[in-house]
């Protein structure tokens, strides 16, 4: 009865745990040896509490799983005296026979207290994510154990169990290295030699159930821990053969084995298999015969990695490969000719047949003139044409450069046909098979090919798809590469290609890997293609040249500009460049506001040939920019402070002191100054150079000084400019960083915080250890008294968190709290002292600023709540296994959900990130999230609302729906009576309706 409650009401039971449980779990301990049903009840309402009502329950959770671990091996009527198997084959039939000894009796109901038992287990892996290091020391070795059990059924639910720890130990750990040996997948890795043996055991036992679930086990523990079976192949490898083997075998028991196998292969060194690809290749081999279309695909993938394993490099040394070629090829052709099969094995056997080709192609030279042209006549077909598209790729990167005379011609007509084919997935794959056809047989493919191609790619190249784009100026690079004799190439570029690359830097969306391949395309123009640098300079400024109908070129736009140029300049040679200098530096003297577009041009182009060259022959280069300082327009300020800094790179010794003495002495440009040192010190961090020891000195010196800055943006460039110079000298920084700490003055606390943020980057640094045990010194001012200071110690955790997630796991018991309370929204708070009342006005306080006419509602805290909430978001990613879902769901999250647009935002992606990683505490307090989501999707804007306002609204319903889609797709959802009555109610608005499918489909 207590059992159909919880799972009725939900989180509702919570509050009456603490006399339930207690009643329960002595239920279960006191019952009589007969009364298993009470046991079992008692068991299923503690694993529906653990699903429903996890936060409550947290104080017994110990108990539960001490109770849960008890009657695992609850099983009175049986005892097991047999000596302990051994993994011997010859023992096998010896282990069939005593398995069919057992004792039996229908009588016996003790395995349904069992199987209560094991999924009561899963469930407290599922909602305690926390407790997973404890999880390995005291249940794992108890799981493994009862991997014996009599019972199949509850056999089943024991592997279900251990896959569930698995799966949960991949979620918490997913992108993490391991730093200790108490974390989750060190402690996995140290069972691994028992999982093994236990599993063994089990292959060889005769219920084809049985192997299904071991074969499940394996395979999840290859996912979470790759590389872990290395030193236990071999005693895998019976139990794989049996079951590809056996007469007995079903489809599922295959494929499952099968899955297994592939993922093995991939994970491991090739090496390891070497010793077993005779046993290992012979049953694969049969597989790939079978009728069953799922067992052929998965039969044919497994295939693909063992022309890996069989053939690791080209040299081949170690291993004699070559009596598999022959076998391999053969039974992927019969598949690659057949037509009459399902889709999914015509595309396995294609993608097969070109790992085959690229692998042993120089072994079946007899072969080739047969099955490439099978090959060709795949991509002819509109179903398989991408799959042989890929599989040309493959073949053409081969270092064995295949012989592919018979069929080139065809593949480079067919694949500049698709490139004018509207499905986008066809055209990049055909653009990255071209690019790697003619770098390997430019020499046999004409002229004439080219100039067609170089037409149809002319056409890909907008900022409407910037990856095709970016594949599109790589290849036209490559042809140019090629035919350096063909004038006709060059010609076909600069007519067709080279006005669409002009109109593309004029784009603010350039960026990334676009704007690399279109920097490369300029200079392979001038390489390649024997294109006038003249001519192509005057294109490039012309295009910053502001069209009358459209206005000014975007800032994005012309540093992209300035790029192109200085590539180009460094391609033409130091004759040409040194006369660009001259001549932009020209343009930078002439005063006239009507040239500001072109001042800001050159400048930019400065900066980014001075990062490139030192133009320290140029006298009085700085000088001339820095006289842009006076400019009455801000971007030719900011353009000529980003120049400064970019030319001081090539040449600290002589640009460097000037900036530091500019700083110094020129009050007035300070900030401008600033932001020139930060770019060579961030230039330098990037490239790990080291400054002089005088220079670091006078740096810090002059930073330190500015860190009690009344101007943000000072504050935060001195931060960034501390934190980049920590990546490069850390033991002088970060001892000079936390006697800060202390500081009186609350700028500089926040600034040294943020400094500290700047400093930990996703690579490896030698800053990690000398800052690893001074991190609390940092981010324990998240209890400072100044909303600043916090913000700051905020935003360094969230980083922490996403880039060195290692080095604050320590720190989260005592830090989640702190976190947790910066999401709430601060109130006035009346403090009484010395018989009066005074008001003490906390800093978050939400307050309203009489301005005449009107009032208006300033939220100081609102940055720091959405902060935090980012914190959290990240946490989730990196920390999952050290934050407890239910004490932060409610009441954290439930505000959150209710509080200002910025912080909402934030908190439904929170929201579909735990409904997703965490379902059960997301089901458990379902109904109390339902209000606020509710109210966010009908909110209606008023009338009289500006656009702005409207958009944003919409913005806000949507991100709602992203949440209510996740946890729509809860197991269990359905128990929430306030859940189904929100889905409805979206259903019956034509609106919302469209706007919940429109995002379920997303």
């Amino acid at each position: 009865m207590i059992w159909c409650l919880s799972r009725a009401v939900g989180y509702r039971f919570g509050p009456y745990l603490g006399d339930t449980v207690p009643l329960l779990i002595n239920y279960c301990t006191s019952a009589s040896e007969n009364d298993e049903e009470l046991r079992e009840y008692g068991l299923q309402a503690l694993e529906s509490f653990l699903l429903r009502c996890p936060r409550d329950i947290y104080s017994y959770c110990d108990e539960i799983l001490h109770l849960a671990l008890e009657y695992l091996s609850y099983d009175p009527n049986f005892t097991d005296n047999m000596e302990e198997d051994t993994d011997d084959e010859s023992h096998e039939e010896d282990e069939d026979d005593d398995s069919a000894n057992e004792y039996t009796d229908d009588e016996d109901v003790s395995w349904k207290v069992r199987r209560a038992a094991a999924k009561c287990l899963a469930a407290l892996i599922v909602s305690r994510p926390e407790v997973l290091a404890k999880l390995y020391v005291e249940a794992c070795p108890k799981l493994i154990d009862r991997f014996k059990e009599r019972e199949e059924n509850v056999k089943m639910d024991v592997f279900n169990t251990f896959i569930e720890l698995l799966r949960q130990t991949g979620n918490v750990t997913k992108g993490q290295i391991d730093m200790n040996e108490s974390s989750p997948r060190c402690l996995l890795n140290q069972e691994v030699p028992k999982i093994v043996k236990s599993i063994n055991r089990q292959l060889r036992e005769k219920s084809i159930k049985t192997k299904v679930g071991a074969f499940s086990v394996l395979r999840e523990l290859v996912v979470v821990l790759p590389d872990c079976l290395a030193e236990h192949i071999g005693s895998l490898i019976p139990g794989i053969e049996k079951a590809l083997n056996d007469k007995s075998s079903t489809s599922n028991l295959k494929i499952e084995a099968l899955t297994f196998t592939r993922l093995v292969l991939a994970s491991h060194s090739p090496p390891v298999f070497h010793p077993y690809i005779k046993a290992l290749s012979s049953p694969v081999l049969s597989a790939v015969g079978e009728r069953y279309y799922k067992v052929t695909a998965e039969a044919l993938r497994v295939c693909g990695e063992l022309v890996r394993v069989v053939r690791p490099n080209i040299q081949g040394y170690g291993f004699d490969f070559k009596p598999y070629v022959r076998p391999l090829y053969n039974a992927i052709m019969s598949r690659l000719t057949n037509q009459d099969q399902d889709q999914e094995v015509k595309e396995c056997a294609i993608s097969c047949m070109g790992l085959v080709i690229s692998t042993f192609g120089d072994n079946l030279k007899t072969e080739l003139p047969v099955c490439l042209p099978v090959l060709v006549d795949r991509m002819g077909n509109e179903i398989t044409r991408l799959t042989a598209v890929k599989a040309f790729a493959v073949i053409a990167t081969s270092p064995l450069r295949i012989d592919l005379p018979c069929v080139l011609e065809n593949v480079i007509a067919e694949l500049t046909a698709f490139l004018r084919k509207a499905n986008r997935a066809l055209r990049q794959a055909t653009l990255g098979t071209l690019n790697s056809l003619i770098v390997a047989y430019g020499d046999q493919i004409g002229s004439s090919a080219y100039e067609v191609i170089i037409v149809e790619l002319s056409t890909l190249i907008s900022d409407s798809d910037l990856h095709m784009a970016a594949l599109a100026l790589e290849l036209c690079c490559t042809l140019m590469t090629d035919r350096k004799s063909s004038p006709n190439v060059g010609l076909a570029v600069r007519n067709k290609v080279l006005p669409q690359a002009l109109t593309l830097i004029k784009s603010p969306l350039l960026q990334g890997q676009a704007l690399l391949a279109l920097r490369n395309f300029f200079a392979a123009l001038v390489y390649s293609a024997n294109t006038s640098f003249d001519t192509l300079l005057d294109s490039l400024l012309s295009s910053a040249k502001p069209a009358p109908q459209s206005g000014g070129v975007a800032k994005q736009a012309l540093y992209s500009i300035a790029q192109c140029v200085a590539v180009l300049c460094l391609a033409a040679g130091d004759k040409k460049c040194s006369s660009t200098v001259d001549m932009l530096t020209e343009m930078l003297r002439d005063d006239s506001s009507t040239n500001s577009a072109k001042q800001h041009l050159a400048l930019l182009c400065l900066g980014e040939i001075g990062r490139r060259k030192d133009l320290s022959l140029h006298a009085n280069i700085e000088t001339i920019i820095i006289e842009s300082f006076q400019s009455p327009f801000e971007e030719i300020k900011s353009a000529a402070s980003y120049a400064l800094g970019n030319i001081a790179v090539s040449n600290l010794s002589k640009y460097l002191p000037f900036i530091l003495d500019q700083i110094d002495n020129q009050q007035k440009k300070q900030y401008l100054l600033l932001h020139s040192l930060k770019e060579v010190i961030v230039r330098q961090s990037v490239d790990k150079a080291e400054f002089q020891d005088s220079s670091v000195e006078k740096i810090l010196k002059l930073l330190f000084t500015h860190c009690e800055s009344d101007e943000e943006g000072v504050r935060n460039v001195v931060a960034e400019c501390l934190g980049k110079i920590a990546l490069v000298e850390p033991a002088k920084l970060v001892p000079a960083l936390k006697v800060r700490t202390t500081s009186p003055a609350a700028f500089t606390r926040a600034t040294v915080v943020i400094a500290v943020k700047y400093s930990i980057v996703e690579r490896p640094e030698k800053i990690d250890e000398i800052i690893y045990p001074e991190i609390s010194s940092f981010l324990m001012l998240i209890k400072d008294h100044d909303r600043h200071v916090r913000r700051a110690a905020v935003l360094a955790l969230s980083t922490f968190a996403h880039n060195k997630p290692n080095l604050i796991k320590g720190l989260l018991p005592e830090l989640l709290p702190l976190l947790y309370d910066q999401t709430v929204v601060k109130q006035i708070v009346k403090n009484l002292s010395f018989c009066c009342v005074h008001w003490r006005l906390v800093q978050e306080l939400i307050r309203t600023v009489d301005l005449g006419p009107f009032k208006h509602v300033v939220d100081d805290g609102l940055e720091l709540r959405k902060a935090a909430f980012e914190c959290v978001d990240t946490l989730l990613d990196s920390c999952l296994d050290q934050l407890n879902p239910s004490s932060f769901i409610v009441p954290y999250l439930k505000s959150g959900l209710d509080d200002h647009y910025d912080v909402k935002m934030p908190c439904h992606l929170i929201l579909s990130k735990l409904a997703d990683k965490c379902p059960s505490a997301v089901l458990a307090v379902l109904d109390s999230l339902v209000d606020p989501l509710q109210k966010t999707i009908n909110f209606k804007p008023k009338i009289d609302a500006v656009k702005q306002e409207v958009d944003r609204n919409e913005d806000m319903i949507r991100s709602a729906l992203r949440a209510i889609v996740s946890l729509n797709r809860i197991s269990g959802g359905d128990c929430s009576l306030k859940f189904k009555n929100l889905i409805s109610e979206i259903s019956k608005s034509p609106s919302l309706r469209d706007k919940y499918y429109s995002t379920r489909n997303e």
